[in-house]
């Protein structure tokens, strides 16, 4: 992509040394994060691998946030609220919880559970408003329909609260259809979870709570656009006012020429979001460079039914380890200790001596490459 000079601001430079020239902020990328947890101060956002370390903010400032998607969404004062939150999104149920609790007449984080526990948690609670993720609600209309046999509509819920994921398309309307329920879908920021912007159907827009901590940036240098857009592919970028920093968000979005800005479609960079946990790719790639006769790896994912799948194809350098039980063990483990996410492990039939950079084969759709700087606009 070939930025245009009107419609960028000034290119930060970062000297290398944590600072930025002149009187603008350095440029963070997720991974720069990694570290922050051993100097940070105050209250601290953990992601649920422990790979990114936010400072939380002002209390009411988050508040103040949670409230006003709740708001936006149509929540009231006769409202019942569940949240309903898994992956890294677990993490502001609380906050979530305790704005609905001002909002609404009742509240209460109830955290990942299984389908026919939510079930039961909704039905106790007479809850009329779930904030979940979109494949959590997918997965609980197919449930209800499949397995338990039970109306939808039974539920009696007024709101559907969408985040943490990217949907897959027609889920908001499918959902609005089957539960006769307004579907609302925020926008949160992946390392605060704070809100940030919510839209009410599939086509529209985002609108921003504080448009000044939302930007969008070129994918291939560090420049922040300015409306009016070009059409093309551009990734979200949220300002980090305790380190003075702009940080890339790793969500790509489609952009149309005009002012609006959608709701991210992709991923970029050495992340991939699965089942709402930013899954390092780096340290998938460490991990496996311990294991001795490892020469490759592919990390397929993909959304088949309502939940994302997650499998780890191994190549190795060598056939004897091919149908090796242990080694493969050893792959799994490794996994296990990198992240809470499901990954299922399969090895390669062929082995290979030649060593090759792990790559990601995601058939949802969703990552563009761990490159950047390499996809086209």
């Amino acid at each position: 992509m070939t930025a245009d000079p009107a419609r960028t601001r000034t290119r930060i430079r970062d000297r290398g040394d944590g600072a930025a020239d002149g009187n603008t902020a350095a440029w963070r990328t997720r991974s720069d994060l990694a570290s922050a947890g051993r100097t940070a101060t105050g209250l601290l956002l953990v992601s649920a691998d422990a790979d990114s370390v936010a400072a939380a903010g002002g209390h009411a400032e988050r508040a103040g946030a949670y409230a006003a998607a709740l708001e936006a969404a149509g929540v009231g004062a006769t409202d019942r609220v569940v949240v309903a939150l898994s992956g890294d999104g677990e993490l502001a149920g609380a906050q979530w919880a305790q704005a609905a609790a001002e909002v609404a007449r009742a509240a209460a984080s109830v955290g990942p559970r299984g389908r026919l526990r939510l079930h039961h948690a909704l039905d106790s609670l007479k809850a009329t408003t779930l904030v979940i993720t979109p494949t959590g609600a997918m997965d609980l209309l197919a449930r209800l329909h499949l397995e338990f046999l039970l109306d939808p509509l039974d539920l009696g819920l007024r709101h559907i609260i969408l985040t943490g994921e990217i949907a897959s398309r027609r889920t908001m309307p499918h959902l609005a259809a089957e539960f006769e329920a307004e579907v609302t879908e925020v926008y949160c920021s992946p390392f605060t979870a704070v809100p940030l912007g919510w839209r009410s159907s599939e086509p529209a827009p985002l609108t921003l709570f504080d448009p000044g901590s939302v930007g969008l940036a070129s994918l291939e240098k560090d420049e922040s656009l300015v409306p009016p857009y070009a059409a093309g592919l551009a990734e979200v970028v949220v300002a980090d006012p305790v380190a003075g920093a702009t940080l890339r968000t790793g969500q790509v979005v489609r952009l149309a020429a005009g002012d609006a800005v959608p709701a991210p479609e992709h991923t970029v960079g050495d992340h991939v979001l699965v089942r709402g946990v930013w899954l390092s790719l780096n340290r998938i790639e460490r991990a496996l460079g311990k294991i001795d006769g490892v020469s490759g790896w592919e990390l397929g994912v993909s959304r088949q039914g309502t939940l994302d799948a997650a499998t780890l194809t191994v190549t190795f350098n060598r056939e004897s380890l091919v149908g090796n039980p242990m080694w493969k063990a050893r792959v799994r483990q490794a996994l296990q200790a990198l992240t809470p996410i499901t990954i299922d492990v399969e090895i390669s039939p062929q082995a290979s001596e030649t060593a090759l950079r792990g790559v990601v084969n995601d058939a949802r759709g969703h990552h563009l490459g761990r490159d950047r700087t390499a996809i086209a606009r």
